[in-house]
């Protein structure tokens, strides 16, 4: 695939260079125009579409805009050397030849170059905000400007082989199956977050789990209700799911508040007989000491104000009875400890826990994990919001962590960011999860 692409590259520079800087041969002779026009078109829009065969259109329009940018970036040089040549072979006699022939390299290599930015810009998930404000802040300075574009092109490169290589290994395992199970699964998120409509909380996990045989259903709640309401939300949303698709039971993965609406569910509302496994994800079973501690000092009328403004835009993208407040205080130790001795674990399910501990609170793309620092004093390690004494419940529990320098924080065990983390593959990681409860039965 290596040499496929530097073949692929030095092609495309050659006609390129030719398009380009042929303003001489089409002074002379316009008919020429008709037939450099054509290839032009054909690099402009299909360059990179076509090779590695990726099933993603994203991603094949990422390549594209990459294999575009790399011609731009190859044909620089050799289009300023021609231009030097030019340049001396028509001074001082001929100089509008020069000029006119710089203009139109120029047309034709912005026009490449534009095109190339606008598919890696609107296509790329691995460039993150960062890198492309660093690519506008330095696309009039000289050197940085390429630099800046080095840095893109490294990385989208990465994004296209990483996600290509998994097209690949799903490919090859397709008639596996290793995530049909025999009950669908009920992704359950977490709280000031919703999984449908506006924005899809777990990233790329869900299509991933599908591409494997998985069905996958959301809970579909607001954003932000106490453990009780949500729970009452969420067991009619799995007797729906029952009903219409007559699987009889689901397997629940439940992030972080998610695993506590579930296990009142269970407990409280007599959904355990239509549930065959839950599995909490980073869930704070024994609440978080820092939320009892902030919310004790936090003044009253600005707990009020930051209630009332979140409610209200909650409100305007669809939630009808947001409670902010409600939802942070029932994340509390103290509001867990007392929930705790309510709830009974359910006979017959199979019920796992899974956490995670960031290593270095500033390493991801997403705040989640900053307050690490500020959650540590009271909770110990943890993963930039909940400490990893509150994860353990049920039969299993496991801890994620490595031992590179970010460690897996809050959001990247949702996949929140759509970012390849360095040392945690999380897509792979819930294929593996998912594919426990196959083996089992489930």
């Amino acid at each position: 695939m290596k040499r496929h692409r530097i073949l692929q590259y030095i092609f495309y520079t050659a006609m390129l260079f030719v398009i380009a800087n042929s303003f001489c041969l089409v002074s002379r002779e316009r008919m020429a125009l008709a037939l450099l026009i054509p290839p032009f078109v054909g690099i402009c829009l299909f360059a990179g579409i076509w090779y590695p065969k990726a099933q993603s259109l994203r991603i094949r329009f990422c390549r594209h805009g990459a294999v575009l940018l790399h011609v731009w970036l190859f044909s620089l040089p050799a289009a300023a050397a021609y231009h030097i040549a030019l340049a001396v072979h028509t001074l001082p006699d001929h100089y509008p030849t020069l000029l006119w022939s710089i203009l139109y390299c120029v047309i034709a290599e912005a026009i490449v170059f534009w095109i190339g930015i606008l598919c890696v810009y609107c296509t790329s998930f691995q460039l993150g905000l960062k890198t492309r404000v660093l690519g506008i802040v330095c696309a009039l300075i000289p050197i940085a400007n390429l630099l800046a574009l080095i840095v893109i092109l490294r990385t989208v490169r990465d994004e296209i082989d990483e996600e290509y290589r998994k097209e690949q290994r799903n490919l090859a395992r397709k008639s596996e199956q290793v995530c049909k199970t025999r009950y669908p699964l009920l992704l359950v998120h977490g709280v000031f977050f919703r999984d449908y409509k506006q924005f899809n909380y777990w990233g790329r996990i869900p299509k991933e789990l599908q591409a494997n045989g998985a069905s996958v259903f959301y809970g579909e709640h607001e954003s932000a209700m106490p453990v009780a309401d949500s729970a009452e939300v969420l067991a009619k949303r799995i007797k729906e799911i029952v009903h219409e698709t007559g699987c009889e039971k689901v397997n629940i993965i439940a992030h972080s508040k998610g695993g506590l609406d579930c296990r009142y569910a269970l407990s409280e509302l007599g959904i355990a007989p239509y549930v065959a496994s839950l599995t909490t994800v980073n869930t704070p079973h024994r609440g978080c000491v820092f939320a009892d501690h902030y919310l004790a000092i936090v003044p009253e009328e600005v707990k009020r104000g930051v209630s009332l403004a979140y409610n209200t835009a909650l409100r305007k993208l669809g939630d009808k009875h947001p409670d902010f407040l409600a939802a942070v205080t029932d994340l509390t130790y103290s509001a867990c400890e007392t929930r705790n001795k309510l709830l009974k674990d359910p006979e017959g399910v199979l019920c796992q826990s899974i956490g995670s501990v960031v290593n270095r609170p500033t390493s991801g793309k997403f705040p989640l994990s900053l307050s690490s620092t500020l959650i540590k004093p009271y909770d110990g390690i943890n993963d930039g919001l909940v400490g990893e004494k509150s994860f353990a419940w049920g039969e299993t529990y496991r801890l994620i962590q490595t031992g590179g320098v970010r460690g897996v924080s809050h959001a990247d065990m949702i996949d929140l960011m759509r970012e390849n983390h360095p040392e945690f593959d999380v897509r792979e990681y819930f294929v593996e999860l998912v594919h426990e409860l196959k083996e089992k039965g489930l």
